[in-house]
């Protein structure tokens, strides 16, 4: 299987070690073969130097609250692990403590509370610290919103206040927190969230703590939107078996557009097809050209194993292109503690004499030891 067009991908993507296949009713080939062992007389060992030469990450579009980038040349656990920190381990600032002072719209005070704590605050969660159970709050770790709102008729008979907005917090500096933050007032980061619908006469009086959390303790606290990815979907024509040229149109209507080009071939004078590689990232895999039986043969559909298409979406303080480098940050953290950890475990064994001092030489020589009794 060969593609058709003009080459905008790496020779590399055709290698089938890569390719993940992609069937009517089933995937292939879905686990990773890049390890010691598998491939008789081949070093597969891991390497720094041919980590760093395979990694590749480049932008493809960036907007100012979205980001879709390609990650090339690392495993599926390490884009999973991404993923997940991103959706819930870098923190955020959100609203915790809601004291309610006065309620009398048509939302309860707890579901008020919920929609309140969900609104995104642009602070930075650098300048706060961690509150942890029983920290007394300071202004290094807890911000104070005053929201007062009350709904009343003009002169003419119009409703004033119908409408509680996130416009409406009103940011209290506790401490020095006027000197830390200067012009850049901590709002909410979307003026024209709706909170609540007043009618005249009601009123909405709360005082608000926003402190600094992380997404897997709740949603609120997670930075983005979505954060997703994909595998790049890779097309394959079979060139000893093409697609008969009066079913051409049929066949690149089962694609994407942009993804399959019909023209025309001068020698025979009827239609011929090929893959546009610099659309290929559009093609969502449908399977649909599997579907007909005409087709059968004429194409393989892949997807590459490596090559991981992000889609991030900011909700909060960081800019689209500031949120995977502060995944790494976590990621780094994660690792220096395992490091810290597993070099008190072999202080410790060194520690305890002779027959532990042998089996933590053997653990490093090895790198596997079978514990005995």
């Amino acid at each position: 299987m060969a593609s058709s067009s003009s080459s905008q991908l790496p020779a590399s993507v055709y290698n089938p070690r890569r390719h993940v296949g992609v069937h009517a009713e089933r995937v292939s080939d879905v686990a990773s073969t890049e390890f010691p062992g598998h491939y008789p007389g081949e070093d597969h060992s891991w390497s720094l130097a041919r980590f760093k030469e395979n990694l590749k990450v480049s932008v493809k579009r960036l907007s100012q609250r979205s980001i879709e980038f390609d990650l090339v040349g690392v495993d599926a656990s390490i884009a999973n692990a991404f993923r997940r920190i991103l959706i819930a381990e870098v923190p955020t600032i959100a609203i915790e403590d809601v004291f309610v002072w006065n309620n009398t719209s048509v939302i309860h005070d707890e579901v008020l509370a919920q929609r309140l704590g969900l609104i995104p605050l642009n602070v930075d969660p650098a300048l706060f610290e961690f509150r942890l159970p029983g920290d007394i709050p300071y202004d290094r770790n807890t911000l104070v919103f005053q929201l007062e709102v009350e709904c009343s008729r003009g002169k003419k008979g119009e409703i004033i206040n119908e409408y509680v907005t996130s416009r409406d917090l009103r940011w209290v500096p506790q401490g020095e927190q006027e000197a830390v933050f200067g012009d850049l007032v901590p709002a909410a980061t979307n003026k024209d969230i709706v909170i609540a619908k007043l009618r005249p006469g009601q009123v909405v009086h709360m005082e608000l703590h926003a402190i600094k959390g992380v997404g897997k303790e709740h949603a609120k606290w997670s930075p983005v939107a979505t954060a997703t990815y994909r595998l790049h979907p890779l097309v394959l024509l079979n060139p000893s078996k093409p697609v008969p040229p009066h079913l051409a149109q049929k066949f690149a209507s089962c694609f994407s557009p942009g993804v399959v080009q019909v023209s025309a071939d001068g020698k025979v004078g009827s239609l011929c097809v090929s893959i546009d590689e610099r659309h290929l990232r559009k093609e969502t895999m449908s399977r649909e050209v599997l579907r007909h039986k005409e087709f059968e043969g004429c194409v393989e559909l892949k997807r590459i194993r490596d090559w991981f298409i992000f889609s991030i979406e900011s909700e909060g303080p960081y800019t689209p292109e500031a949120l995977f480098p502060e995944a790494i940050k976590v990621m780094r953290g994660k690792i220096a503690s395992i490091r810290s950890a597993a070099e008190a475990l072999l202080a410790d064994a060194q520690d305890l004499g002779g027959g532990a001092a042998t089996l933590a030489s053997a653990a490093d020589a090895d790198g596997d030891v079978e514990m005995a009794s």
